[in-house]
């Protein structure tokens, strides 16, 4: 499989499905990245962001049927595949690297 490389907005959204699980939606994918990050997303950067992760083969959707609380609409829910899962451990391997070679003190605040 060719690298692809995965972007911190990507990055966000494939920990947050695996966060939401069979609740994969965009709404829902959009009102939990505000209530636990703190960052609006745009649906259009939502949707576009979820779409590049489909053809990177990260993800996987599916249409899944109208409910009472979404008005009897259908909602299409997202879900990492091998290769997404595979991309998000190793996002993290490469963060926890990096981590994990920075001198303790170099991150303490120093006062004048």
């Amino acid at each position: 499989m060719k690298r692809t490389h995965l972007g911190e907005f990507e990055e966000l959204v494939l920990l947050m499905v695996l966060v939401l699980e069979e609740d994969a939606y965009v709404m829902k994918l959009k009102d939990e990245i505000h209530e636990q990050i703190g960052r609006s997303v745009a649906m259009g950067a939502l949707h576009a962001t979820l779409s590049r992760l489909e053809k990177k083969s990260y993800l996987e959707s599916e249409m899944k049927g109208a409910t009472q609380e979404r008005g009897g609409r259908r909602k299409r829910v997202y879900r990492l595949t091998a290769a997404g899962k595979a991309a998000i451990t190793k996002a993290r391997e490469v963060r926890e690297q990096l981590w994990n070679q920075i001198p303790p003190l170099s991150l303490e605040i120093r006062y004048a």
